[in-house]
């Protein structure tokens, strides 16, 4: 997923084919967005210096950390370590709620 910047704020954006994002007002070391997704739609394999912690809001996503693959539905969390390489699959429309440490 591409970086969040200060011009994007509160405002939802495509980010890749089906998965479009808010980014919230950030605070001094945490972040928070908003992220939907269409069924089968997904992430593209990533990493980024900040840990994240994904609360899936509605739907059932396949999301493959660092190689090991983990399932989420709708009231689970979980968290992404720091540089861990990560993608998202979208096995049924769903929406994540995402926070990152510190601000990205």
């Amino acid at each position: 997923m591409m970086n969040a910047s200060l011009s994007n704020i509160g405002i939802w954006e495509m980010i890749e084919p089906g998965v479009r994002r808010k980014v919230f007002e950030p605070g001094q070391a945490i972040m928070m967005m908003e992220v939907h997704f269409e069924a089968g739609s997904k992430s593209s394999e990533h990493s980024h210096p900040y840990e994240q912690m994904s609360y899936c809001m509605k739907g059932r996503f396949e999301i493959t950390i660092a190689g090991q693959v983990h399932e989420l539905s709708a009231g689970k969390a979980l968290v992404i370590p720091a540089s861990a390489s990560h993608s998202i699959k979208a096995l049924a429309p769903g929406i994540l709620l995402d926070s990152y440490t510190p601000v990205r």
